[in-house]
């Protein structure tokens, strides 16, 4: 089994920055796409960034210039630098990331989601 778990979410004042980790444990024998989802509430899932194993990041407009999305695959480890934080990012934040295992098929697996407010 494989499981995600996230971590660094809080309360934060507009204009600052937080950094978000998850980690995948679990039966892993290679990690392909990594990627961070957010949901307000009353909104759907909506993704904020993608990271491909050995290449280029992608991010949603909306977090361009003010976001980081970087990987550590020793460590099996995906974070999101977030920088110049809004109000309007306030949401639960999920980690996603397509695993295969051992003598397994590749799956998408979800993160439990962590709580990002951006207030003052």
């Amino acid at each position: 089994q494989v499981q995600l778990v996230e971590s660094g979410g809080g309360l934060v004042q507009p204009g600052g920055s937080l950094r978000l980790s998850c980690a995948a444990s679990g039966n892993i024998y290679r990690i392909y796409t990594m990627a961070w989802y957010h949901q307000a509430p009353g909104k759907q899932r909506e993704l904020v960034a993608t990271i491909p194993s050995g290449g280029m990041p992608n991010y949603a407009d909306s977090v361009k210039g003010r976001f980081t999305i970087s990987r550590d695959n020793a460590k099996n480890t995906v974070y999101l630098q977030m920088n110049s934080l809004k109000p309007e990012d306030t949401a639960v934040y999920y980690c996603k990331a397509d695993i295969s295992s051992y003598q397994a098929d590749t799956l998408t697996y979800w993160g439990q989601g962590t709580q990002v407010t951006v207030s003052s």
